[in-house]
């Protein structure tokens, strides 16, 4: 009997706290892409914000500029923007792949960074300065060994595939023959040891990192490039998740704007959109 009366009194106090009122987080909705998996759930768990993750194909960049443009303007308008104050993008630059997104309703804040290591290296100086000392360098992380193209809806929409490039060895034999396949190997293949001579693994500290450390080493040791770690940091992908956006590392774009590259330090800017009758 005492057992009954006192799970009603639960179910009471439980309908009572239905009334319960609290402080409201800020929500964001944060479009991600996907090679900084590992590290935006990392910031999410710690932010005070609520942050609603949406990881986008690492595929994209593959794609042509516009094309990777006009696939996440597709993610932004269809995002239900009455739930969010604001769509916080972790991307960069990207080789323009961010250049013409639009505003829509609410703001979209993005890093002012020229490509992702700048965001797992925490700031653009740091990354000039390591860039500038060590020029000729391969970046790894966990995410970029982790992720792939392969999951592109349509991948014949690539650089790759649309200048026929994107074929194993055996297909290049049996549609021109050995001696171009050699030399489309040869091209193709050839084209770190071309332009790079170190390879560096940037450790985020998010996850155990002896097998992506030891597979970078070995891809070093195999192309005779040097090796080096570094630590990364994450305060760039916190911060933006935290709502702390001072204008120097994030540009915040308000409801009628676009973002346009600014061909300076500052990497972004905004502009505004103008309707032509």
């Amino acid at each position: 009997m005492y057992f009954i009366e006192n799970r009603n009194q639960m179910r009471s106090e439980d309908r009572n706290r239905e009334s319960f009122t609290f402080a409201r987080k800020k929500r964001y909705l944060a479009m991600c892409c996907e090679i900084i998996q590992r590290e935006a759930c990392s910031c999410a768990a710690q932010s005070e914000n609520i942050i609603d993750l949406q990881f986008i194909s690492q595929g994209y960049h593959d794609l042509e500029s516009g094309d990777m443009s006009r696939r996440l303007q597709e993610h932004i308008a269809n995002a239900d923007k009455s739930r969010y104050e604001a769509i916080v993008m972790g991307f960069a630059l990207c080789n323009n792949g961010i250049v013409g997104l639009k505003a829509i309703d609410i703001p979209l804040v993005v890093p002012k960074a020229h490509d992702c290591i700048t965001l797992f290296l925490g700031s653009k100086e740091r990354y000039d300065e390591y860039f500038n000392a060590n020029p000729g360098t391969y970046y790894l992380t966990s995410g970029w060994m982790e992720r792939d193209s392969d999951n592109l809806v349509k991948m014949e929409n690539t650089v790759m595939s649309k200048l026929g490039l994107d074929k194993s060895y055996e297909q290049y034999v049996a549609e021109y023959g050995k001696e171009t396949a050699d030399y489309l190997m040869e091209t193709l293949g050839g084209g770190l040891e071309k332009h790079y001579d170190k390879v560096c693994f940037i450790d985020m500290g998010v996850v155990k990192s002896d097998f992506h450390r030891e597979q970078a080493r070995k891809e070093a040791e195999k192309r005779n490039f040097k090796f080096e770690e570094l630590k990364g940091d994450l305060r760039l992908i916190q911060e933006l998740f935290d709502g702390r956006w001072n204008s120097g590392d994030f540009l915040t774009v308000h409801p009628g704007e676009s973002i346009k590259p600014s061909y300076d330090c500052s990497v972004l800017k905004c502009g505004c959109e103008v309707n032509i009758h």
